[in-house]
């Protein structure tokens, strides 16, 4: 009596720590999720998965219960007797006996258990389930079965999620049945070894029967896996997959079924044999048909005549590649780079080279640091590159928000963090060619409060209360002011006076959020008031991800001034499957994506607006069906921040590296691999690195009718470092997502970025000053190199940066190089280093919109380098390479003096 009260005790005791605990956890954050879906506006959503998730849950999780509880009931009719027989003896074991009941419990509640982590489980394949009732149509049609494309998208991932639902629920219902069977009689130990009693027998035997039913199954899931397969040349069934693979599958299959037959006969007859040459037979084809017969295929089949053999897949695999990552929409022309530009071609193309940026976002971002932050608890995190229409010109502009970081603060307190410091202050911008005689960038908008020299473009609204830092939850509208901006010897605070945020409201509520923050001081606190809010998941990227967890995000939102003044967050979102068979996949991606949603959070409120950027993709069409309401076409987003709707750069990157081997359409040129691309690479401080796609404003070759805003990537060969094409997405509407690839003639030598840089190193003039900025405290920033196509040519350009080497740097744009064909400049802006090379007298262009970069002056010859300048530069060349010499020598003394000599010349060469 006594134990069984025990056991009842653990049972319990184990029930509220492993079932209980968690519900209660998970039920607060059910309520507080409720609240904050229902405050944005989007409870249909939440109630969708909630709703779907709980049905999966049940359906799954009291199935998978009622299923195996009738299994051990089963058990429980056929065992006769407890105990435990050798030798037609009896044994007793008091000691077991006493815990029979416990056992017996523990299976039970170890059943419990299982059921309700399958419950879980299959809550979790929500998705799965929405889609598969939801599918979208697709006609393209897989290559080796003639299957809709829409099934492997849409249906195969829930019945993959049956099969292995089905495979637990046999195996759990074997292991239990077996164990209570020994614990209760059913198997036992006699005189000829172990003994299993007919009952018994017959019920394990259907049991192994369903379950190679459940293995015959897999065999057929398995021959649509081959068109994921990644053994062969390309990405899907190859030749070895569908001539020795597939059939190996059908006759598993067949093998499998009559294995569950014997298995079903045996249970019947009482026969074991049938069923071990089955299993055995079963062995024989998976060990023989899965792996020898395969690679003997592969290597006396297959290599001999590989191209040959392989020819149908690679096409399938061009094909299907192409078409998951909208490559087959990409429009590719020549560009024949014949380097004839011209002075007054310059002048014709001045938008472009007025928007060149100069400004990396290293180099701007220490900069913003260094003179921008104002206060210890602000940062600025990234730098963005947008357009906006200034003056009646589009200019292109670097701006970065100023966040706040509650961890800088001077007293970090749970008032300051959660009530008073909640939020960061007003942008800076600037263009991003502008820069001031000291070097420093020509700021557009700056300061605390923001200060615009711009008519056209304020920020009324600088208050970003949601951003990219991970800041806590904070709330406003409490009896405590909230610091809005520092000013002057003391600061200026205010009450919200949006309407973001979850409402307070009452005491149970606070209760609530308590619990879910784990928090007292939200029960305890005076300064909330019933009309308080809160406001949670601040960081943009998470918020988004909560609302819409089944959509991939791009890690660069960028922020948008509207036209109001206010600060909006625009955020790309991606549809991805991992399921488009053939198509080459991309990590943590899948081998689907589609840049279908376009995403809007204002800063200051936290409202969150979807926009279908691509109605043609068909996860999309299956998501508005699914969750109707929450996406609206882009023709419904507010037209000023419609206009600074991009290409995301992260799709761009992707889609450039697949295009970089699925250009090559022909199988034998993809076969050989002799036309492979890769990003060009460039020299930054530090080493060389791959270039990443930058965006421009350029009017590009026969498409474009005016300048535009671009994202743009140059390509070299793999194992070579000229330019072999450049690919660029047009990102202004009505042209927004075309995508153009410039090829180069393949009989033309079009320098690369990495070799233009190595011409940049051997350039003594250019060399020697870097090497003297090199020294005495002070380093050299090398920027992105800029490849700029222009009419039929194209320029490189390369800013650079001179910064403290130690302390708080602050990067000066101290130079401009500009290389074209064969000439390569230094100068100390753009327009002096354009008007050098291309001929004609260098000026000033001021950085205000609208003004010319180049002097409008007619076309002259270049004038020639006075005598004097020539010797004077070919002296601190020589007093340059003798120091070199000394340096490497170790001979600290002469290298000092070479080094003064070399100022004393380099000081003659600035005299006029």
């Amino acid at each position: 009596m006594r134990s069984d009260r025990l056991t009842r005790w653990i049972v319990a005791a184990i029930f509220v720590l492993l079932v209980i605990a968690p519900l209660f956890s998970s039920g607060v954050n059910v309520l507080v999720d409720w609240l904050w879906f229902d405050e944005l506006g989007y409870r249909m959503l939440y109630v969708t998965v909630l709703k779907t998730e709980v049905a999966l849950s049940g359906w799954f999780g009291v199935g998978f219960l009622v299923l195996a509880a009738l299994n051990l009931l089963i058990v429980g009719r056929i065992s006769h007797r407890a105990g435990y027989q050798v030798f037609s003896q009896m044994i007793e074991f008091p000691a077991l006996d006493r815990f029979t009941t416990l056992f017996r419990s523990g299976v039970w509640l170890v059943v419990v258990l299982v059921s309700y982590v399958v419950g879980e489980w299959a809550s979790g394949h929500w998705l799965d389930y929405l889609l598969a009732i939801h599918p979208a149509s697709l006609h393209e049609r897989d290559p080796i079965f003639g299957i809709g494309v829409s099934f492997y998208m849409f249906r195969l991932p829930f019945i993959w999620f049956l099969y292995h639902f089905g495979l637990a629920l046999v195996v759990v219902a074997v292991l239990s049945a077996a164990f209570l069977y020994f614990l209760e009689g059913g198997v036992s130990i006699g005189p000829r070894g172990l003994a299993v009693a007919p009952g018994a027998r017959a019920h394990l035997m259907v049991l192994g029967g369903l379950a190679f039913l459940l293995f015959a199954y897999r065999a057929r899931l398995g021959m649509y896996g081959l068109l994921f397969s990644s053994r062969g040349l390309v990405y899907g069934a190859g030749y070895t997959d569908v001539h020795s693979v597939l059939p190996a599958l059908w006759l598993m299959l067949v093998v499998c079924v009559v294995t569950a037959l014997a298995f079903f006969a045996g249970a019947w007859m009482g026969k074991l044999r049938p069923v071990i040459y089955s299993i055995v037979a079963l062995i024989a084809v998976a060990f023989v048909g899965l792996a020898i017969y395969p690679a003997i295929v592969q290597k006396y089949v297959v290599t001999p005549s590989e191209l040959e053999k392989e020819r149908p897949y690679i096409v399938n695999a061009i094909k299907f590649t192409r078409q998951a990552y909208e490559l087959d929409r990409f429009d590719a022309r020549p560009f024949p780079a014949i380097q004839n530009l011209t002075l007054q071609q310059v002048r014709e193309n001045d938008p472009t080279v007025r928007n060149v940026r100069v400004w990396d976002h290293r180099p701007l971002l220490s900069t913003f640091q260094q003179i921008q932050e104002i206060r210890t608890y602000y940062d600025f995190l990234r730098v963005y590159n947008d357009r906006y229409q200034i003056d009646g010109h589009e200019r292109q502009v670097c701006l970065s928000v100023r966040a706040l970081n509650v961890n800088s603060l001077p007293d970090p307190n749970w008032i300051n963090t959660h009530l008073i410091y909640t939020h960061g202050y007003g942008i800076c911008l600037t263009p991003v060619n502008g820069s001031a005689p000291n070097g420093l960038p020509t700021l557009f908008i700056k300061n605390i409060p923001p200060v615009s020299s711009l008519p056209s473009l304020k920020v009324t609204r600088p208050g970003i209360y949601y951003g990219q830092l991970q800041n806590r939850y904070c709330i406003v509208d409490t009896s405590a002011k909230e610091f809005d901006y520092p000013s002057g010897a003391g600061n200026v605070y205010k009450s919200y006076s949006g309407s973001g945020g979850v409402p307070i409201h009452g005491f149970w509520r606070r209760v609530l959020f308590a619990l879910r923050f784990q928090d007292v001081n939200i029960l305890l606190s005076g300064y909330i008031q019933p009309a308080s809010r809160i406001m949670i998941y601040r960081r943009i990227l998470e918020r988004a991800s909560r609302l819409t967890p089944f959509l991939s995000y791009d890690d660069h939102p960028y922020p948008v001034i509207s036209d109001n003044g206010g600060v909006y967050w625009i955020l790309d979102a991606y549809t991805t499957s991992s399921q488009y068979p053939y198509s080459e996949p991309t990590a943590d991606m899948g081998n689907y994506i589609r840049n279908s949603v376009k995403v809007t959070i204002n800063a200051y409120s936290g409202r969150v607006r979807f926009y279908i950027a691509d109605p043609t993709d068909v996860l999309i069409q299956s998501y508005a069906r699914i969750f109707p309401g929450v996406f609206q076409p882009l023709s419904a987003m507010p037209a000023d921040l419609f206009s600074h709707i991009r290409y995301p750069r992260d799709f761009f990157s992707i889609q450039a590296s697949k295009y970089a081997v699925f250009h090559m359409t022909d199988p034998r040129v993809f076969y050989s691999k002799e036309d492979v691309w890769h990003f060009a690479s460039q020299t930054v401080t530090g080493g060389t690195t791959p270039m990443t796609p930058y965006y421009m404003i350029q009017k590009l070759p026969e498409v474009g009718k005016k300048e535009e805003f671009v994202l743009m990537v140059p390509f070299v060969p793999v194992g070579k470092n000229n330019m072999i094409s450049w690919m660029a997405a047009r990102c202004d509407p009505p042209n927004y997502g075309h995508v153009l690839v410039f090829t180069f003639p393949k009989d033309k030598l079009i320098f690369g970025p990495q070799q233009i840089e190595s011409r940049i190193d051997q350039n003594t003039s250019i060399s020697s000053q870097l090497t003297l900025w090199n020294q005495v405290g002070s380093r050299v920033i090398r920027g992105s190199l800029l490849v700029i196509p222009m009419q039929d040519a194209v320029l490189y350009i390369e800013p650079l940066y001179l910064a403290a080497e130690a302390g708080a740097a602050l990067p000066q744009l101290k130079r401009v190089i500009v290389a074209y064909a064969d000439h390569v400049v230094m100068r100390r802006t753009l327009d002096e280093a354009l008007s050098e090379i291309f001929g004609g007298q260098a000026e000033e262009a001021a950085a205000t919109p609208g003004a010319p970069l180049l002097p409008q002056r007619p076309l002259t010859a270049t004038r020639p380098i006075p005598s004097k300048v020539q010797s004077l530069i070919q002296e601190a060349n020589q007093h340059f390479e003798q120091a070199q010499q000394d340096l490497r020598r170790g001979d600290w003394a002469g290298y000092g003096q070479e080094i003064q000599a070399l100022g004393q010349v380099l000081q003659q060469l600035q005299q006029p």
